[in-house]
């Protein structure tokens, strides 16, 4: 997707969105937030190579106070919004990022078996007419992202260079997550 973004094939970036949400286990220490939302809000400062500069959370605990179940967090880096839908409470398992430009639409979707990598040819015209074009699946190497990792971290160390998410990005994304969690604490609503 960063390819994309980067050739210019995408046009201006206009938004993006990310949905992580499942039916799943309810965890006793951890809340929505700060288990799922950190992938998302490190894979827009990567693909944007930009860091938020407004920052607006909501969220709300069903089950245990002060652990969110669901979360909504919206981003602004410069022109382009950003948005991330996570949830334990979810009928859905949906692990999808979109990027919406002003030439073509693209979005990885997680959960897909064989084509993760969809590119549309779609947008609007100068005329404000919607335009639908073909939908391109390019084959994406399907391998688990944890061994891509570990192969990154000790290419990274045989090279002596920095990796992609190095603590720079690690600080960026931990510092967006405590503005959000801030936001939500102050007006989570406590449902039962």
């Amino acid at each position: 997707m960063k390819e994309y973004i980067q050739s210019g094939e995408l046009g201006e970036i206009y938004y993006l969105y990310s949905t992580r949400v499942n039916l799943g286990q309810i965890r006793g220490d951890e809340n929505a937030l700060w288990r799922p939302v950190p992938h998302d809000i490190a894979t827009f400062i990567y693909l944007l190579e930009e860091s938020p500069i407004v920052i607006a959370a909501q969220g709300s605990s069903y089950f245990r106070p002060n652990f969110v179940d669901v979360v909504f967090v919206t981003l602004r880096f410069g022109r382009v919004l950003a948005h991330v839908h996570a949830s334990w409470l979810d009928p859905h398992k949906i692990r999808q990022v979109t990027v919406v430009g002003s030439r073509k639409m693209a979005s990885v979707n997680d959960t897909e078996p064989e084509y993760k990598l969809q590119i549309y040819d779609k947008g609007v015209t100068v005329n404000l007419a919607a335009r639908s074009g073909e939908v391109m699946f390019p084959r994406v190497q399907l391998t688990e992202p944890l061994l891509i990792e570990c192969r990154e971290f000790i290419k990274c160390m045989r090279e002596r260079r920095q990796p992609l998410s190095d603590a720079k990005l690690g600080l960026e994304v931990v510092a967006t997550l405590e503005a959000a969690d801030r936001l939500i604490q102050g007006n989570c609503s406590k449902s039962q």
